[in-house]
């Protein structure tokens, strides 16, 4: 398979493939190295984690691997400011946020000489990105996991964002396969970002139960809730994940104020804590709609080497 050159800033990996950063503690050092060994970019998840965590988490993934490490840390989280700044100081190469804006990262992003990549999901923030200062854009649609900005799939909305700003565009959302990626690349796109496909890895950090849960789950165990973030998010059908639905669940007993915006009609963290642990009874197992196309637990090289050469 023929790959575009994927460009942000200075960074040029060698496959234009970027692991989704999944919180909380899916995505961390070990899953990232493994990514930027093949010749991706690895991103941690800086997101419900300690100033001290994410530090420690990335110079593991700087001591496993010379490839290419980034940071993905939500908006919307209470200490986002300190987290970015933790990151910069332990030499993260490049810096990836959502759930909100913030003209702080871009400022601190050219200060320190690290690309800053927003994930955007309108062709009005991507243009706003562009004009403060961001490196690239991820563009993610209603069918990618975690929280989401739009109801829109990424497929109907990136060839428009694509063409309408000169910075690079990097599809997130049901990018599975190979053949995903190169529907992707046909409309032009500069890069995909993986992060369900990657979450079902030998590498992550999430339980055996929860990679399983991915490889047994269908297009119609998806289910979108409501986060107590305020945003949609798309989530495996769980007892818990029915609950929200039914609009009632548990309040917090113990609130640590980790969201600048929280509607507290449940923790969000404490449920993505107990969906990383494998329960199936109290967590939430946050996934891309394309979760029907995971058939087995796969490695990080066996996953890359399947994309490369089918």
């Amino acid at each position: 398979m023929k790959f575009p050159k994927l460009k942000i800033g200075d960074l040029e990996p060698q496959y234009p493939i970027i692991q989704g950063g999944m919180a909380i503690k899916a995505s961390m050092a070990s899953l990232a190295s493994s990514v930027a060994n093949e010749g991706g970019i690895g991103v941690i998840a800086g997101t419900a984690i300690s100033v001290n965590e994410l530090k420690t988490e990335i110079k593991k993934a700087k001591e496993l691997s010379k490839g290419i490490i980034g940071v993905n840390i939500m908006y919307a989280a209470t200490e986002f400011l300190k987290l970015l700044k933790a990151s910069i100081d332990s030499g993260i190469d490049l810096i990836i946020s959502g759930a909100g804006f913030s003209r702080d990262m871009f400022t601190l992003g050219i200060e320190n000489n690290i690309p800053v990549v927003p994930i955007v999901s309108s062709l009005k923030l991507a243009r706003i990105s562009e004009k403060l200062g961001a490196s690239a854009v991820v563009v993610e649609g209603g069918n990618a996991g975690g929280h989401l900005g739009t109801d829109q799939d990424s497929w109907d909305i990136v060839k428009k964002i694509k063409e309408s700003i000169n910075i690079p565009v990097i599809a997130a959302g049901d990018i599975i396969n190979q053949e995903d990626i190169k529907k992707m690349f046909e409309l032009g796109i500069d890069g995909v970002q993986m992060g369900t496909r990657f979450l079902a890895s030998l590498e992550s950090d999430v339980s055996e139960i929860f990679k399983k849960l991915y490889v047994k789950a269908k297009n119609q165990d998806v289910v979108k809730i409501i986060s107590s973030v305020g945003l949609p998010a798309n989530a495996i059908r769980t007892h818990f994940s029915e609950i929200v639905l039914a609009g009632n669940p548990p309040k917090p007993l113990h609130c640590t104020n980790c969201l600048k915006y929280c509607s507290k009609r449940f923790c969000i963290k404490e449920a993505l804590i107990k969906g990383h642990d494998g329960d199936l009874e109290q967590g939430i197992f946050f996934t891309g709609k394309g979760v029907e196309k995971i058939k087995e637990i796969l490695s990080v090289k066996e996953i890359f080497k399947r994309i490369i050469k089918g």
